[in-house]
């Protein structure tokens, strides 16, 4: 029943997201990314877990594409040998690697991309992109109308 009243032509409705958000998956893992918007900037905060500023870059493309893309630093001989070096070590699952990441958005007209900021800490990107000031509105005034122009 809820397909009947909440079919495909009413679901883009409710799903579509107010400026594209797109990310790579050639082999690249997702990025959670929450994106807030103030009255005075864009707020991008990326999950980038054991990453410092040095493993993020942050860019901005032709468009007014943000690019976002995290590239670990690859793990040293003491870290590839952590558990290797006890016998009898049998690993089962492996999963808390630092894969890499890269992250698209397409960003608003609006905003000044001169004044970007970006900053991470305790494992938290965060990209500040600053609005342009809207523009006054003109005062409504009488405009004389003639015969001839």
């Amino acid at each position: 029943m809820a397909d009947f009243f909440l079919g495909s032509p009413f679901r883009r409705l409710f799903d579509a997201r107010p400026f594209s958000a797109f990310e790579w998956s050639s082999g690249a893992a997702a990025a959670a990314m929450d994106w807030v918007e103030t009255p005075a900037s864009h707020v991008l905060r990326v999950n980038v877990p054991g990453l410092g500023k040095d493993d993020v870059k942050v860019q901005v493309e032709e468009g007014n594409v943000l690019t976002i893309r995290g590239d670990p630093p690859p793990p040293t001989a003491k870290d590839k040998g952590k558990h290797e070096d006890e016998e009898g070590t049998v690993w089962h699952v492996a999963e808390l690697g630092k894969p890499e990441f890269a992250r698209a958005v397409a960003l608003p007209e609006n905003v000044r991309v001169d004044g970007i900021r970006a900053g991470v800490e305790n494992g938290v990107l965060t990209v500040v992109v600053p609005k342009e000031a809207a523009a006054a509105r003109p005062k409504p005034r009488p405009i004389a109308v003639s015969s001839k122009l």
